[in-house]
């Protein structure tokens, strides 16, 4: 049996990293944290050829998303701290993870906030928030959604906890994975 994945989904600064941590506390199963910042935090610290950025970052992502979808099957819940700002990686993911056992959380929150908290942190790319602001929640589904400009991460965390007893069928990950099936046979 694979484990259930709670996928949130938002830009820099925008929450989850907070409300996975509130997560941790408060359900009842075990759960791992795996934020996608852990995997770049664990590369090589130097600078790299700017043509070999891109690549280097998408084989990052790739590998964590693989990583993820290890993990939930061999049994283990995940709660995923991401960010969906390019097409590609909610496609990848749509093919590994199991779709009915993902909740897909949208964690919003004002653009001028997640500018305040981005230069508040100071570990961030000014401006990066900014960049992910109108791609990250493009794909327009979610199982869950909560906003942390108006709710702290404990509050968002139990709304969560609160809300996987009475997840809807088929999930969000379900109808987009059907929907991307349906977009690639129109088109071949």
């Amino acid at each position: 049996m694979s484990g259930r994945i709670i996928f949130l989904n938002g830009t820099s600064s925008s929450g989850k990293s907070s409300i996975a941590q509130e997560l941790l506390m408060i359900l009842d199963e075990p759960y791992f944290h795996l934020p996608v910042d852990a995997f770049h935090a664990m590369r090589t610290r130097r600078e790299y050829p700017p043509e070999q950025v891109d690549e280097l970052l998408k084989r990052t992502w790739m590998g964590f998303h693989r990583a993820v979808a290890g993990m939930a099957a061999a049994g283990n819940n995940i709660v995923v701290d991401h960010v969906l700002s390019q097409p590609w990686r909610l496609a990848d993911c749509l093919e590994l993870f199991v779709p009915e056992d993902v909740v897909l959380v949208g964690v919003r929150c004002p653009l001028e906030e997640v500018e305040r908290r981005e230069r508040a942190r100071g570990d961030r790319l000014e401006g990066l928030a900014a960049r992910q602001f109108d791609h990250v929640h493009a794909h327009g589904v979610y199982d869950i959604e909560c906003d942390t400009g108006a709710a702290t991460p404990a509050e968002c965390a139990r709304r969560i906890a609160e809300t996987l007893p009475l997840l809807p069928r088929p999930t969000a990950f379900t109808r987009l994975r059907h929907d991307a099936a349906k977009a690639a046979t129109a088109a071949g």
